[in-house]
């Protein structure tokens, strides 16, 4: 089973970026996807997630109203839409898959059994 995540690159500030996460060796069509994100020296954080129909979604308060998680089942893949970036979304971004169907939108990094590599996003201020 493998995650892998693109998109990342650098963006000047108030920029915009769309990350996708291409899921393949099964199936996350009945699972809960989500993001996170670690910039240097910090820790893994919470950035997004959304349920197995997309008809619930978390976001971190950080990025509620500029990002954006959907997913296309019929392509086992997740994106982030995240506009109006700030210097301080600069990090490693992570897809995640919840091993369990049906699933919440955990925000718990714990909670999820499958990650991608990352992708970098830098926004210069």
């Amino acid at each position: 089973v493998q995650l892998q995540a693109s998109g990342g690159g650098l963006v000047q500030a108030g920029g915009s970026l769309r990350l996708s996460c291409a899921a393949s060796g099964r199936t996350f069509s009945r699972n809960v996807m989500g993001w996170f994100r670690q910039a240097p020296g910090k820790d893994r954080e919470f950035v997004a997630a959304l349920s197995w129909n997309g008809g619930s979604t978390k976001y971190a308060d950080s990025v509620k109203g500029r990002f954006t998680i959907s997913r296309d089942n019929a392509k086992n893949a997740v994106y982030l839409q995240m506009n109006s970036l700030k210097a301080e979304d600069t990090a490693v971004y992570y897809c995640a898959a919840d091993g369990s169907q049906y699933g919440f939108t955990w925000s718990d990094p714990g909670k999820y059994d499958y990650w991608g590599q990352g992708t970098l996003v830098t926004v210069s201020s």
